[in-house]
């Protein structure tokens, strides 16, 4: 049997070891209170989805050829060039049955801008600019691009764009006196471009031209009233000899992009008497496939983008290449949106833009036959457009043009 003092000791060993149980947590508890945050976590081991650098050579050649590929895709609207990468994933792909390579489908997200080309004006992307601060229409593209560089594929499986002007309220306080953008509807804009348009024609002996539609507009109190106008033409069969000759059907295709402005001028007569002068100025810029203007200088056409690499040309019975899904959005100026957003806070989603071609987390199968033309079944396993989570450390990358009035994606 135990005697006294034995219990007694057993009852003080177990005593000091709870109590040096209680000094150990209480000291991992003040360790992890106290440590710095730790690196993020890496990348989901399982996940096919591979961060890259946002700032990567190659990366940066396969977002311009999505742009590209968004562009060549439009009929009507102006193009976008890159701003910066914001997220980029790379998967790869392999056949399931031969198990051959099959490349990469690349997950992009894009910040753009607007440039002052339209999209029918076929300009090489190098040559087009974003607009000035003022007129500036920026956003983001969500876009996947499929790339097999031993089989010359270059392909845009699906793109969705999101684009809003920047905040007007903004702009004035920085340029109270810059010009403002004006509802193409408005009276003024049609009389800006209709009296553009008569003055050029009537400098053109040759051909003549008719209104197709305004495309832009902005006001502005010059020496008075002022409107600046840009709008798309076509070829008329009207000449000057002819007091008045039927319009080219509806559906003739626009073959130029003018800019026009009228500014209405005070002046003084005498007796003392006022009126108004209307001053108009134009320039017109035709596409690439339109021949030269006689009689005006036509401005300097910029040779189309450049091809990508293809396959060698197909058999004349060959399926065509299907078109990617895809859409632009134009969502009005923020602060026309929410008018009540008074302090400016930046909305929790400014570009809702989402690109999901499946939401099964598995994946589903695209097949992408037609890009080969052999006949095995070509097929991509797409997978549902990734979040920001685990994307690079290297992302957003840094911006081509910083503008303070933008607000940040």
């Amino acid at each position: 049997m135990m005697n006294a003092f034995d219990r007694l000791g057993s009852m003080a060993y177990s005593g000091m070891g709870l109590l040096r149980l209680l000094v150990l947590c209480t000291l991992a508890a003040c360790c992890v209170a106290r440590s710095p945050p730790g690196p993020p976590s890496p990348p989901n081991p399982f996940s096919p989805l591979h961060p890259l650098s946002c700032n990567d050579s190659e990366v940066l050649k396969v977002a311009d050829f999505a742009l590209q590929n968004i562009n060549r895709d439009q009929k009507d609207g102006y193009m976008l060039s890159l701003n910066r990468v914001h997220d980029v994933r790379e998967h790869f792909q392999e056949d399931a049955i031969s198990l051959e390579d099959m490349g990469s489908l690349f997950y992009l997200t894009l910040d753009v801008l607007e440039t002052g080309c339209h999209v029918l004006s076929k300009k090489a992307q190098k040559d087009c600019h974003p607009r000035v601060f003022y007129e500036t229409v920026y956003g983001q593209c969500k876009a996947m691009f499929h790339i097999n560089k031993p089989r010359r594929v270059l392909y845009l499986t699906a793109y969705n764009c999101t684009l809003r002007p920047v905040s007007q309220r903004k702009v004035h306080t920085t340029c109270p006196d810059c010009p403002s953008p004006i509802d193409l509807s408005n009276p003024d804009v049609l009389e800006a471009a209709t009296k553009s348009l008569e003055k050029f024609n009537s400098e053109n002996l040759s051909k003549q031209y008719a209104l197709v539609k305004v495309t832009k507009a902005r006001g502005q109190w010059v020496v008075g009233p002022s409107y600046f106008v840009e709008y798309l033409i076509k070829e008329s069969p009207c000449d000057q000899s002819q007091a008045s000759c039927s319009l080219q059907p509806s559906d003739s295709e626009p073959v130029g992009l003018c800019h026009g402005s009228l500014i209405q001028s005070p002046r003084i007569q005498f007796p003392l008497t006022q009126s108004s002068e209307k001053l108009v100025t134009v320039t017109c810029e035709f596409f690439e496939s339109q021949a030269q203007v006689p009689g005006h200088k036509n401005p300097e056409v910029s040779q189309g983008s450049k091809e990508l690499p293809k396959k060698n040309t197909a058999p004349t019975n060959a399926p065509s290449v299907t078109a990617p899904r895809g859409f632009i959005q134009r969502l009005p100026d923020l602060d026309v949106e929410n008018p009540d957003n008074s302090k400016g806070e930046k909305p929790e989603e400014a570009f809702p833009v989402q690109l999901d071609l499946t939401t099964n987390p598995q994946g589903d199968t695209l097949d992408v036959s037609f890009l080969y033309l052999e006949p095995e079944e070509k097929k991509l396993v797409v997978l549902p457009f990734p979040g920001k989570e685990q994307r690079s450390t290297e992302c957003p990358g840094p911006e081509k043009n910083s503008n303070p009035m933008l607000l940040p994606p």
